[in-house]
């Protein structure tokens, strides 16, 4: 009798919404697979843009992966590798091609960010960082907030928003184990200082050159196609302030949205004062991680700017400090199990899905068919509309492929419609870095969701929010604050 009523309790019940979203996912792909061929996209130059069987299969493969990431059916890395199978069964890609996009240098750039992270836990930096910095903010969760936030947005100054989410990621666990004696728990703090992290990382990422790669490439973009160049001091003289506008309005949202149960910590400043004192002088650990990351982001940050550096893959430079932390004995096998390969394998996936996308020409045939929209609109809601297109692109592909996308045709059609084209370059390097909707969407929001303390639902419900603000301030900029400054914004 016993035996009947544990089996009873234990007994789950099934989840019926899973299987509708795992079904849903599957019913889009086959849709666009199977339907009869699409209409060409035709750009304003006439220029055909044909949709293949490839390039409808990889738009059905693109919203099974969006439908499956968002709701989590299953885990988000086994959805990575769903997309893998799909392109290599559906001969959608040649197998070779797809499968080895989980090999990128991108991928692998994420890889070496997250073993940083790691050694820094590990070393002793991340207690360090986090108890100066709550010693210097106080005991007060909103300036927590806004201490953390800040901190991400000038370390983003100087080095690529994925190292910095990387390092501050373990800093903010050792913050929420201070806020909540049981860290696995879920708080609306936990919350906030994580998809705040997300978020800031990306608003801030688009301030400075060396904040992402996607500015640097842009630029070049731009000035094959257009003929002027933009300096490092242009890009930041107006991306700087609707970047830090965004930082600030962030650290609102997220306390309207995501506030913290508690007002304060009572305590908490000597609490983290003697915790730091225990800490006693830095490790022989600390100074070298200290020393290998440093000289790898001086490394990073002298390729935009010392032609000695320029060939030199970022990848490869930030691998090395994988490498040095095993040389050096910092960490050891078991430290390289402990690597959340999860989200690994979610970018490789984030990598295949966007190449597929670009490769097969979808993309191209989505962006022609989306900008056409707005060739007899004003020249305002054109912009905007093209940024929009970035925004959404952006959570899903690489964001430097999002830009490639649009802007040839967006440069296309700002001359009917009197733009000039450096409105078009800085609104979509506006968008293309704040993608805040899904995790695949950078680095630092798959980080944060190692935290456990949101589901990638919430992050989109949240995300669609924070998104509409940004739209906002980027029409404010534009129309009003951009051309004040001297941008600009309507062609001679």
């Amino acid at each position: 009798m016993a035996e009947v009523s544990y089996s009873t309790a234990t007994r789950q019940p099934f989840d019926w919404k899973r299987l509708f979203f795992i079904l849903l996912g599957i019913a889009l792909f086959a849709i666009f697979y199977l339907s009869p061929p699409w209409p060409d996209a035709i750009d304003p130059k006439g220029a055909h843009f044909a949709l293949s069987r490839e390039g409808k299969a990889a738009l059905g493969l693109f919203l099974l992966a969006g439908t499956w990431w968002v709701f989590e059916v299953v885990p988000i890395g086994i959805t990575a590798i769903v997309i893998g199978v799909i392109q290599a069964l559906f001969l959608i890609r040649k197998p070779e091609i797809a499968f080895s996009n989980f090999f990128d240098p991108s991928v692998w750039f994420i890889f070496a960010s997250l073993v940083i992270g790691r050694t820094f836990t590990k070393s002793g930096l991340t207690q360090r960082m986090a108890y100066n910095m709550l010693v210097i903010v106080g005991e007060r969760t909103s300036m927590i907030y806004l201490g953390s936030f800040v901190m991400i947005a000038i370390l983003t100054l100087v080095m690529a928003h994925t190292a910095v989410a990387a390092t501050v990621f373990p800093l903010f666990m050792a913050i929420h184990s201070l806020y909540s004696e049981d860290s696995a728990e879920q708080t609306r703090f936990g919350k906030g200082l994580f998809i705040g992290m997300a978020y800031v990382a990306g608003a801030a990422s688009i301030v400075s050159l060396l904040g992402a790669a996607r500015g640097a490439v842009a630029i070049g973009f731009f000035k094959d196609m257009v003929g002027r160049e933009i300096s490092f001091a242009e890009y930041s003289y107006y991306l700087a302030p609707i970047g830090w506008t965004m930082v600030a309005i962030l650290w609102l949202f997220i306390l309207f949205f995501m506030k913290p149960e508690k007002k304060t910590i009572p305590g908490l400043r000597e609490r983290a004062k003697a915790l730091r004192a225990k800490l006693g002088p830095m490790s022989r650990a600390e100074i070298l991680t200290l020393v290998i990351v440093i000289s790898a982001i001086l490394v990073m940050s002298l390729r935009c700017c010392c032609p000695a550096f320029a060939k030199l893959d970022k990848s490869a430079i930030i691998l090395i400090t994988t490498i040095l932390f095993f040389i050096l004995k910092i960490l050891n096998v078991q430290d390289l199990e402990e690597i959340p390969w999860n989200i690994v394998l979610l970018f490789g996936g984030a990598m295949s899905i966007g190449l597929c996308l670009w490769q097969t020409g979808a993309a191209s045939w989505l962006a022609v068919n989306w900008l056409i929209l707005f060739q007899y609109a004003p020249w305002l809601v054109f912009v905007l509309g093209m940024s929009f297109f970035v925004l959404v692109m952006t959570n899903f592909i690489m964001n430097v492929a999002a830009i490639a996308i649009s802007m040839p045709i967006a440069l296309a059609i700002a001359p009917y419609l009197g733009v000039a084209p450096e409105v078009i370059l800085f609104s979509a390097l506006v968008t293309a870095g704040q993608p805040f909707m899904l995790l695949v969407g950078a680095a630092p929001n798959a980080i944060a969701y190692e935290s456990k303390q949101f589901s990638s639902a919430e992050f989109f419900k949240y995300g669609i929010i924070a998104s509409t603000i940004l739209m906002i301030v980027l029409a404010v900029f534009v129309f009003f604050i951009w051309p004040l400054m001297g941008m600009p914004v309507k062609a001679m």
